[in-house]
């Protein structure tokens, strides 16, 4: 590889490619909508070229994609604009790729898994996606491996760290760096997984430089499955904060829901914090190496020093 196109380079996974692509002297152009985000993101790399645009429209993507090997799909949107946007995103990625003779690495999720009977989940897993979500996921898959353009789909538990502010823990680890009364999404005592974008980053940046690893799907599971309670109690001995944690349930986004319709969304996925869905990564450490696997601790001492220096 030597040059890479990251698409929704100002989000969290998008902002932990670019700078895994960096470190390993790839030139990378870093494009998002938003131009500001971008410069105040990446004004500090000489190996990265900030090109604003907008994802539907053709000329800014074959201006953005000229001369490059891989694109990588970071771009995410609303819950709400899903159905709406997604698919058309996609279907001009594989367009642009197939035109420019590029290969596709997509940021997955695990909605298209579904409901799983046994954990932890192999790529080769049954998907029978009972949500909106999933199934637009499934489609989504589907339509890469019919494409022309090499793909390698990478699928990612919930996901927090630098910059990732569209997460579920996010609002969370907010809330205790400003030391104000904190939420937490779903049950705390079931164990999940919450991936460091860092570690998912190394892993995907890895499956991408290799000529074997496309046209496959890959599981990027995190350090180990912790439940609320445990990383509250990390939390707590990493910053000293004495505030209550408030369990957020179902209910309550139900009654949120009706006022804001983000909040709404979020409901026919909060199955996985009740029956969470673990990735196996050993078809990963079987055919690649070790998975990058930054403990929770320091995953979240990092996360918080960067949300201080942005107060």
């Amino acid at each position: 590889m030597q040059k890479a196109l990251v698409i929704g380079a100002s989000g969290g996974m998008g902002y932990a490619l670019v700078n895994e692509l960096v470190s390993r002297n790839i030139q990378v152009k870093a494009f998002a909508r938003n131009e500001e985000k971008l410069v105040a993101l990446f004004r500090q790399h000489k190996n990265v070229e900030i090109i604003s645009g907008d994802v539907f429209n053709e000329q800014d993507m074959m201006r953005a994609s000229n001369g490059v090997d891989i694109i990588f799909h970071a771009i995410s949107f609303p819950y709400q604009d899903w159905k709406k946007l997604h698919l058309r995103c996609l279907d001009m990625v594989i367009n642009i790729a197939e035109r420019r003779g590029a290969k596709i690495a997509f940021v997955d999720n695990i909605y298209a898994y579904g409901r799983q009977s046994t954990n932890p989940v192999i790529e080769q897993a049954r998907k029978e996606p009972q949500t909106k979500k999933g199934k637009i996921r499934l489609t989504m898959e589907n339509k890469l491996k019919n494409s022309n353009a090499p793909s390698l789909i990478v699928h990612f538990p919930d996901l927090y760290g630098p910059n990732a502010e569209n997460t579920i823990l996010y609002e969370t680890l907010k809330s205790v760096a400003q030391d104000k009364k904190a939420n937490f999404v779903g049950n705390m005592q079931v164990k999940r997984e919450f991936l460091y974008t860092v570690d998912g980053a190394k892993a995907m940046v890895e499956l991408a430089l290799r000529d074997d690893t496309y046209n496959q799907n890959w599981n990027v599971p995190a350090a180990h499955p912790i439940a609320g309670e445990e990383l509250v109690k990390i939390l707590r001995d990493i910053t000293g904060y004495k505030k209550g944690i408030r369990t957020v349930s179902k209910g309550m986004i139900r009654l949120i829901g009706i006022f804001a319709p983000s909040m709404k969304e979020v409901v026919e996925i909060l199955y996985l914090t009740e029956e969470p869905v673990i990735l196996s990564g050993e078809k990963f450490e079987k055919e690649i190496g070790a998975l990058p696997s930054t403990s929770y601790r320091v995953g979240l001492e990092e996360t918080l020093a960067w949300m201080n220096k942005r107060v």
